[in-house]
């Protein structure tokens, strides 16, 4: 059975996951998730209301930061299954000791990491291997009339992207400051 281990980060719900995968002449099998090994990460038992995946071809591209509001709240499990990115979580909850910092965490397909993104925390990422591919589990269902988020140069958050920024969608270079946010 596959090991896994937790380390929290700097911003309160944001977790690490790190599995070890099993692998022998055949590949590689990797166990992103269980509910029962989950439920006290997730607040609960929370069910997956939506899979998504992210597919990116160049490295560089940015996309985030992007949070839901709303009820019920998302959070989101982030994996990447292909290829390498820079995870970040930005603290957006209103009255949070830790609002308007940020993590991040060096996900890859190899590593067999994953990020827990609780809610309230803005989510975005840069790939940094071409083709690089992530899951999304989200413990809500898509909303579009509640999406919001910040801005990925927001001078008060202070992201050090660790490549020059490139391929942002029109969506993505429109997202509020964070001092304009409830």
């Amino acid at each position: 059975m596959a090991e896994t281990s937790h380390r929290t980060t700097a911003l309160e719900g944001v977790v690490e996951i790190t599995r070890r995968p099993h692998g022998d002449h055949r590949g590689r099998f990797l166990n992103v998730f269980r509910r029962e090994d989950w439920s006290q990460l997730w607040g609960g038992d929370r069910p997956i209301e939506q899979v998504n995946l992210s597919h990116n071809p160049s490295p560089g591209t940015l996309r985030g930061l992007h949070l839901q509001r709303g009820a019920p709240p998302e959070l989101r499990l982030v994996t990447c299954v292909v290829g390498r990115v820079w995870d970040v979580a930005v603290d957006l909850r209103p009255g949070s000791a830790t609002r308007g910092h940020w993590v991040a965490v060096d996900l890859s397909a190899e590593a067999g990491n994953s990020l827990l993104i609780p809610t309230g925390c803005a989510h975005g990422f840069q790939v940094l291997e071409p083709d690089s591919t992530l899951l999304y589990l989200h413990g809500a269902p898509y909303r579009p009339s509640e999406e919001t988020g910040v801005r990925w140069d927001d001078p008060q958050l202070g992201i050090d992207w660790p490549m020059q920024p490139r391929d942002l969608s029109e969506r993505d270079r429109s997202l509020p400051l964070l001092e304009s946010l409830p």
